[in-house]
């Protein structure tokens, strides 16, 4: 005789794993020239992507040239940062099909902040609008 405990289709379970997407491993060096020139075709500028890494990260410009110099991956890059602005926590919003306050991997979520920040600057948001947020 078999007892039903309710539990026919539960998987047993596995201790989470965060999952190492490639972008993780990309070096910062390369994808910050890309965020430049994501925001200079739409008539924005480097300082302006500056100020925002600033914000998030609390890097200042030697850090900044600094990390950029090492070659430091992106996860790197964030884990190393020296003050993540608390206020990153109000960012809402869709970069690539997802919403950024919905990403549970942390690494992710910090990365997709830095995109839709780039995403509105570019979008001609003015940037005091960008960065005085509420979480």
């Amino acid at each position: 005789m078999k007892i039903d405990t309710g539990r026919r289709h539960e998987k047993p379970e596995k201790a989470r794993v965060m999952t190492h997407h490639r972008i993780y491993r990309m070096s910062f060096a390369k994808i910050y020239p890309l965020l430049v020139a994501k925001a200079e075709r739409k008539g924005r500028t480097k300082v302006e992507v500056d100020q925002i890494i600033h914000w998030l990260t609390g890097y200042g410009q030697e850090a900044l040239a600094s990390q950029l110099a090492k070659n430091s991956d992106y996860e790197t890059f964030f884990a190393q940062a020296p003050a993540l602005n608390p206020a990153r926590l109000g960012i809402r919003g869709i970069v690539c099909g997802v919403r950024v306050e919905e990403i549970a991997e942390p690494v992710m979520r910090e990365i997709r902040y830095l995109d839709k920040l780039i995403d509105e600057l570019a979008r001609g948001k003015a940037i005091d609008k960008i960065l005085y947020r509420r979480p």
